[in-house]
């Protein structure tokens, strides 16, 4: 019975640790689309209608009953909105910053959650936040190199460079977080896989609306491009669905902390397929952010 739970455990952390991989490859990949004609509407409609499919279909396979109650069918459509605006907002800090320390400011989402919890619903920030949060802050400063100190731009140089994709990456780790508020509270019984496909959807959707607004989709102008768009969408898909259906029967839900070694995936692949360097004090803040965010998922398991 022991090797039996040993084994599950086994897989679980492998399991986890191919989503953090997949996850990071489709950021990669979609900064390799965007060096090639792509936009940030046009990769997020194809990516999450793309995914919707694949999870609506797989819902039809598993004859998951598509009922919702009348609270959810409220807070669904909030949810989704905020997670096309996070998607959005994501992506265009992908566009701007080397894509791990894009991955790296997102990060900051629990901090962001607990932010959102409290002042929604009252909830007292638990201690291991507080202690997290100035050394996640730290790590923040070390990796992405505020004073202009490895790139030798100088503080106002550097924040010229990375300003806005900071400020994208941050948005997207406060609709994350608020995100994710909403729906522990307003939609936490809903199957997730059902949820899943009512939140790609709204966001494919809405992404959509502005891609068209802005004179239709933007489809690679080369062959990489192609490559990236195609590999971002079934790196997601992918991810996402294992998420969702593999990991519930695993029973390793507890142990989603590991997936936040995503950062560090991101910057060896973006290192080996974009030549995207980062000075070593980057890479040393990198690691603590990394750090103290899985610290933090476990303590609260």
């Amino acid at each position: 019975m022991s090797e039996r739970l040993s084994a599950r455990a086994a897989a679980g952390f492998a399991t986890l640790l191919l989503i953090a991989l997949l996850m990071a490859a489709n950021h990669v990949s979609a900064r390799l689309a965007f060096q090639h004609g792509v936009d940030v509407p046009t990769a997020v409609t194809v990516r999450s209608l793309g995914t919707a499919l694949v999870v609506g279909l797989l819902l039809h396979w598993q004859q998951v009953p598509l009922a919702l109650n009348a609270r959810q069918r409220k807070a669904l459509p909030l949810i989704g909105a905020l997670i096309a605006v996070q998607s959005l907002c994501l992506y265009s800090a992908v566009a701007r910053l080397p894509v791990a320390l894009a991955l790296l400011v997102f990060n900051s989402f629990p901090l962001m959650t607990a932010l959102w919890a409290r002042l929604l619903y009252q909830h007292r920030p638990q201690r291991a936040v507080l202690v997290a949060m100035p050394v996640l802050l730290l790590g923040l400063l070390l990796a992405l190199d505020v004073l202009g100190a490895a790139s030798g731009l100088g503080a106002a140089g550097q924040w010229r460079q990375i300003g806005v994709g900071v400020a994208f990456a941050l948005g997207a780790a406060a609709t994350f977080g608020l995100a994710l508020v909403l729906t522990q509270h307003e939609a936490g019984a809903l199957d997730g896989r059902l949820r899943t496909l009512a939140t790609m959807t709204i966001v494919g959707l809405l992404a959509g609306a502005v891609a068209l607004a802005r004179g239709g989709l933007a489809l690679p102008q080369a062959t990489p491009g192609w490559w990236g768009l195609a590999l971002l969408t079934l790196l997601y898909g992918t991810g996402i669905t294992l998420l969702f259906t593999v990991l519930p029967r695993l029973g390793v839900v507890g142990h989603s902390a590991i997936m936040n070694v995503e950062p560090v995936f991101a910057l060896i692949l973006a290192w080996l397929v974009l030549g995207q360097a980062v000075a070593p004090v980057q890479v040393a803040g990198a690691l603590v952010v990394v750090g103290a965010v899985v610290w933090l998922g476990l303590w609260r398991r």
